[in-house]
């Protein structure tokens, strides 16, 4: 099996998700850098850094809580 076809059938198989994980990504970086371009105007790069770092746990912990939402609703 050729390297195209393996990465083809890697996103067909994974696409909604590769989706959700790029959106939540370009929220998380857009809402981190809009709050320290127009409110943290002053902190210090390295909390920058720590913000952006969080969306790791953010994004584990909003996708853990979507699942366990969805399966006591049924």
């Amino acid at each position: 099996m050729r390297i195209t076809d393996r990465i083809q059938k890697h996103v067909s198989e994974n696409r909604t998700g590769m989706v959700y994980d790029l959106v939540f990504a370009i929220v998380w970086v857009s809402a981190v850098s809009f709050l320290f371009e127009s409110v943290f105007t002053s902190a210090p790069t390295w909390a920058f850094y720590m913000f952006m770092l969080a969306g790791i746990p953010a994004y584990f912990g909003f996708f853990i809580s979507l699942n366990l939402a969805r399966e006591q609703e049924s």
